[in-house]
């Protein structure tokens, strides 16, 4: 990663979003070095870590791409910023995916979750979710790339977790289905192979909703297409309702758009990006979610406003 300088106080005029005094993250983007800028915050004040990794590819020679036998030792300085500023119940959400090298698979996922465990981290849950048209490969020996890996971390086993925040409709399914039940709709009824699955079908009468899987399912939209790359605005607000609570703090530590603060922001949480060098934060669309116009980042080290509030950094940190 280009190392950078952070400068500049808190805009004039910006106010911030009710946190402890300690966290001092209110909404905003901050363009510099981004294991230096959290290496300048404070323990534990962050709830919510939501990030879409850079690409793993070789000898490109482009900004914000990483070769992938460097990507672990590239991750670790991150990660281990991520792991202090991250509260004790909070959840690192890590949209990540395989590149393909020399007409295989890469390994550094594998690797850098290896790597994650050593380092502190528990690896609690694998979610993915649809891209719905898939990634056109010329390859004739690979198919279009249709879904992307999210990988869920956290610092201990219990951590914040709103299961009920992200319930889908029952479907019309159960209108007939539920309408007469048999003898044996009331009894569970264990798998016939002996596993340790069965099924009450009589325990969904008079339920509306029911939980989702950990494959998401989002729509696509020109929203995201603007954006250009990482999650959806749908994947980002299901993961944010998820894992956190009104008035908590999100980060995402690669902010290549305001995905993730926009959601943020209109889910009632403080939103916070960080892009690790000269960048264009890219709106999510043709105009931000909160109704304002697209905002651009000028030189590194500048601090931009994309949310309520601002960020505040340290000069020469």
């Amino acid at each position: 990663m280009k190392r950078m300088k952070a400068a500049g106080p808190a805009l004039d005029g910006a106010a911030s979003i009710g946190k402890p005094a300690n966290s001092a993250w209110p909404s905003a983007s901050l363009v510099g070095d981004v294991p230096a800028l959290l290496a300048d915050r404070a323990a534990a004040s962050v709830d919510l870590v939501v990030m879409a990794a850079p690409q793993a590819v070789r000898a490109s020679g482009r900004a914000n791409e990483i070769d992938p036998d460097q990507y672990v030792e590239w991750f670790l300085p991150l990660s281990a910023q991520l792991l202090r500023v991250l509260s004790p119940r909070g959840s690192f959400v890590l949209n990540i995916k395989e590149a393909v090298i020399d007409g295989e698979r890469h390994t550094y996922v594998f690797e850098l979750i290896l790597a994650l465990r050593k380092q502190g981290w528990l690896w609690c849950e694998e979610y993915g979710w649809h891209k719905g048209r898939g990634t056109q490969t010329s390859s004739a020996q690979r198919l279009p790339d249709a879904w992307e890996r999210c990988l869920h971390f956290t610092k201990q086993r219990a951590f914040k977790m709103n299961q009920d925040a992200v319930q889908v409709p029952m479907g019309t399914w159960a209108q007939s289905r539920l309408k007469s039940l048999s003898k044996s709709d009331e009894v569970r009824m264990n798998s016939a192979v002996g596993n340790a699955f069965g099924k009450r079908v009589g325990a969904w009468v008079g339920r509306s909703h029911a939980y989702p899987t950990n494959v998401l399912h989002p729509a696509q939209t020109d929203e995201w297409s603007c954006a250009g790359m990482g999650l959806t605005p749908d994947v980002a607000r299901w993961f944010i309702k998820l894992f956190s609570d009104v008035g908590d703090v999100v980060l995402d530590p690669f902010a290549m758009s305001s995905v993730t603060t926009d959601a943020a922001e209109a889910l009632g949480r403080c939103g916070i990006g960080l892009a690790p060098e000269r960048k264009r934060v890219r709106p999510a669309g043709s105009r931000r979610l909160d109704g304002q116009a697209p905002v651009a980042v000028a030189a590194a080290g500048s601090v931009v406003v994309v949310g309520r509030g601002s960020f505040s950094a340290k000069s020469g940190a």
